[in-house]
């Protein structure tokens, strides 16, 4: 069970810290436009809705990606590799779920992005599994 819990902690820093690094490449590519409050619940809508396709393309990546080396870094330090893969994907979409109920984004985003996690997860965990060497 500790190595269980180890592996799901070590799952949420990648995650967070994979998300954080593509949304900050996201903001530093495509910046809001000066004098914008971010804090604003209007402006931050208005910024979301005319932000181009590839600012929300790397926001959706950061998701999967997220979801993928967390799910990845659990799964290699648990012993319950799929539970704690999933509990990544699942933490990943929650956030995803809160992100989109609280600022809207076009509906193909709200989608891919509610989609994205849990395989990306599941993916993860699969990649963390050691390879059976073939007998020679």
């Amino acid at each position: 069970m500790g190595r269980t819990i180890l592996g799901v902690l070590a799952g949420v820093v990648v995650a967070w810290l994979v998300i954080m690094l593509c949304q900050f490449g996201s903001t530093t590519l495509h910046p809001p436009p000066p004098g914008i409050d971010l804090r604003d619940p209007v402006q931050l809508a208005a910024f979301v809705a005319a932000a181009p396709v590839t600012a929300m393309a790397l926001v959706l990546a950061s998701y999967a990606l997220g979801a993928l080396l967390g799910g990845w870094a659990a799964a290699r330090v648990a012993r319950h590799k799929r539970a704690a893969a999933l509990v990544i994907g699942a933490l990943v979409l929650a956030g995803v779920i809160a992100n989109f109920t609280l600022i809207p984004h076009p509906l193909w985003m709200t989608v891919a992005g509610l989609l994205l996690p849990l395989p990306a997860a599941w993916l993860g965990m699969r990649l963390a599994q050691p390879r059976p060497h073939p007998h020679r």
